[in-house]
């Protein structure tokens, strides 16, 4: 397995899913599934 910029996308995904799991642990994913649900709920006109 080389080092180089072949694998540089691995150490993206593997940052990305670092970080995700950081918001979640911090109870963020609720915050921004809760503004998800709002702006839906606005442009279909339910809300």
């Amino acid at each position: 397995m080389q080092f180089g910029k072949s694998n540089g996308w691995i150490w993206g995904m593997l940052a990305g899913f670092l970080l995700i799991g950081i918001g979640a642990a911090q109870g963020q994913f609720a915050v921004i599934f809760r503004k998800a649900v709002m702006i839906c709920l606005e442009c279909i006109g339910i809300g």
